[in-house]
């Protein structure tokens, strides 16, 4: 695996840097609301030493009635100076599952403009199968920094550009949900959604671009999963899934590419509550 602090790196990577100042490491470890499982009393059973949390529910948007979508910036930028965040902070996000939630922080942290940002890959079930260092109990308290943010809008799209973008065919858009509930074939774990996609969308479960391990495919391999799910590499593409959080691990996999991607936010939790048009197949 290709070690890169901008989007992906290894346990043993992380392992040689551990204690090193200027490094902050955030557990996001975040479940689906019917997985019965609290990220919360997780942590404190068991973190990655050093580790603080990233809760991606209370990291957000409050104002909006749609889940975690991208908090304001001023917000994240308070967030961050609590946390010991600043401009040359590099910052390791993992999570509980592997390569899950972690994205979704990353893609926060890259859409508000920090870039010194990756993703653990494998997560705590990798370091723990390594016999990696843990910690119990609450994270520690920071020293507070003073966080430049320059948010980059490129990073994300709304309802209205998703369904430009699904009329003129100026970018794909890669829905990241399993394949049953693209089709329509699966309900919808949120109450109040159509069944279905987008029309014209293309589908690419998060699933397709992991290995078995819960580590993410290396780059000959994730470029097959594109082209095999329909994806021009000449085109740009937007990511989608039922909340915004697994379509950031094919952003993840777009920006390990190189290619042009932007996430939607409000993903099938909003384009699915109605109003828009729904295919299924």
């Amino acid at each position: 695996m290709r070690d890169d602090p901008r989007t992906l790196v290894s346990t043993e990577w992380l392992a040689q840097r551990l204690r090193e100042p200027g490094l902050v490491v955030l557990d996001a470890s975040w479940h689906m609301p019917n997985a019965g499982r609290d990220p919360e009393a997780e942590f404190r059973v068991a973190h990655i030493p050093g580790a603080r949390r990233f809760d991606i529910d209370a990291i957000s948007d409050h104002g909006s009635p749609l889940p975690h979508m991208a908090p304001p910036a001023s917000d994240f930028a308070a967030w961050m100076a609590r946390e010991g965040i600043g401009p040359g902070t590099q910052v390791v996000v993992y999570d509980s599952l592997g390569v899950f939630s972690a994205p979704r922080a990353w893609w926060t942290f890259r859409r508000m403009g920090h870039d010194r940002v990756a993703v653990l890959d494998g997560g705590l079930p990798k370091w723990l199968a390594e016999k990696g260092p843990v910690e119990t109990g609450e994270a520690g308290v920071a020293s507070p920094a003073e966080p430049a943010l320059a948010p980059d809008a490129s990073w994300v799209r709304t309802a209205d550009q998703v369904a430009e973008a699904l009329r003129d065919g100026a970018a794909t858009v890669l829905d990241a949900r399993p394949a049953a509930r693209f089709r329509g074939e699966a309900p919808e774990p949120r109450p109040g959604l159509a069944s279905g996609h987008m029309p014209g969308a293309r589908s690419l479960p998060f699933g397709a671009v992991l290995n078995p391990d819960g580590t993410m495919k290396d780059d000959e391999a994730l470029a097959e999963a594109m082209e095999a799910a329909g994806v021009d590499p000449e085109r740009p593409v937007v990511t989608s899934c039922g909340s915004g959080v697994t379509a950031a691990i094919l952003s993840l996999a777009l920006e390990r590419l190189g290619r042009s991607h932007a996430l939607y936010d409000g993903s099938w939790a909003e384009w699915g509550a109605g109003g828009r048009p729904v295919e299924t197949s």
